[in-house]
């Protein structure tokens, strides 16, 4: 769609009503695919779980979450954001509800992966919203759409308080009808985004499968999809991780855990609008350097061992801790906006698509590290071997853009629109 059928397709004030109301929607998606993050603790008690099994349960919304982004993906291009997105929530929120009548961990594990197509919300928001602005602009509004992250802060102070008060089945309902109600006010409020109006207009056929997976033969694809492997999986890893972590490293308690690992996700979240701006003034590519550089040196900083646990004086206190995992999720916000900025400028016809492949990448991470943390635990008996996993990822990310962009460097190559590989 070009930028006049874009300009008169698009009436005053629908832009800012189609960001503001899908990131209050997301914000909830969000809050409602973490859940286990706060409840998956009391079931854990009850059942007897290992640290294995925790992470396995924590993880498994994520799984949905970011495998059915691609579909999720596709059909926002087909079938418009506005029907793929109420659609996703009330389902999302059904499966949330169920949840309260699981008993048995087999049963948490299948209501788990309904709860996470809550997940998939992120891949429908970006491919709506992206056509309501300008490129100049997008990087700045799916920062803020993407600030829908604080979703996970919202669980991590709400959910201690519901849970103790009414147990973790209220919880689940609670936030359940929450996102449905959501789901009906985003139906009554917002409108179809311009480009698929465009499309239905003029009925264009849809684009096949093969037309749509185009761009994924490039390797650029796959080096932004590690790159949000670490900032957006990382994230997510380390929003569901922390809470079991200072319980068993620094003995606090449920409620305490859960403001301390909200005091990580919250510049995780909200912080991600100012790195869409800084992207859009300065590009993608300083952005990048920034988050990874700092990453590593945060990473491998939490990589030493706790201070209770070492006796030693290089052990990790826990002010030590809460400052240096809050810069982690400043820079890891400033990351998931650089990446995401690629996606409009690069790929404009296959936005969907791609930003699906990142966005279900971004997500395994979220599945597959708090697993590996749990098994690390159970192998090493390290708390910290989480981190130096983390460290491991952000160093391979590291060399491997810089690498690129040296090659793209000699070859005479530039990338003007967001100066970035």
């Amino acid at each position: 769609m070009s930028v006049h059928e874009r300009a008169q397709s698009i009436s005053p004030g629908e832009p800012a009503k189609a960001l503001w109301i899908s990131t209050i929607a997301f914000t909830l998606c969000f809050a409602v695919w973490t859940i286990f993050a706060i409840i998956g603790i009391r079931i854990k008690q009850e059942l007897g779980l290992s640290e294995a099994q925790f992470g396995l349960l924590v993880g498994t919304p994520v799984l949905t979450g970011s495998v059915v982004r691609i579909v999720l993906g596709i059909w926002t291009g087909r079938y418009g954001g506005r029907l793929v997105y109420t659609v996703t929530m009330l389902a999302a929120a059904a499966a949330t509800f169920l949840l309260s009548y699981a008993t048995t961990y087999a049963q948490m594990l299948i209501a788990g992966l309904g709860v996470g197509l809550a997940g998939g919300a992120f891949a429908v928001g970006v491919a709506y919203v992206s056509p309501f602005f300008p490129p100049e602009k997008q990087g700045t509004a799916l920062g803020i759409f993407g600030a829908g992250n604080v979703g996970a802060a919202v669980t991590k102070f709400a959910a201690p308080v519901v849970l103790i008060a009414w147990g973790w089945q209220a919880v689940a309902e609670i936030w359940a009808l929450v996102l449905a109600a959501m789901a009906i006010v985003f139906w009554f409020t917002t409108t179809d985004d311009p480009a698929f109006r465009v499309r239905r207009d003029r009925k264009l056929p849809s684009k096949s499968l093969l037309q749509e997976f185009a761009p994924l033969r490039n390797a650029q694809v796959w080096r932004f999809s590690l790159y949000y492997f670490f900032a957006f999986g990382g994230f997510v890893a380390l929003s569901l991780w922390l809470p079991r972590y200072l319980i068993g490293v620094y003995g606090f308690n449920l409620e305490v855990a859960g403001m301390v690992a909200a005091a990580y996700s919250i510049p995780g979240s909200i912080f991600r609008a100012f790195g869409g701006m800084v992207s859009d003034r300065k590009g993608a590519r300083s952005v990048m350097y920034v988050m990874l550089a700092v990453s590593a040196v945060t990473t491998l900083i939490l990589s030493l061992p706790a201070a209770p646990a070492s006796g030693s004086a290089f052990g990790i206190t826990p002010p030590v801790f809460i400052a240096v995992i809050f810069v982690l999720g400043f820079v890891m916000s400033l990351g998931k906006a650089a990446v995401y900025k690629h996606i409009p400028a690069y790929y404009p016809e296959n936005i969907g698509a791609v930003g699906g492949i990142v966005g279900m990448m971004g997500g395994l991470g979220g599945f597959i590290l708090p697993i590996a943390f749990g098994l690390l635990k159970d192998l090493t008996g390290l708390w910290s071997s989480c981190f130096l996993l983390l460290f491991a990822i952000v160093a391979i990310s590291l060399i491997w853009m810089h690498l690129s962009i040296r090659q793209l460097e000699r070859r005479g190559l530039s990338a003007p629109v967001v100066t970035a590989t």
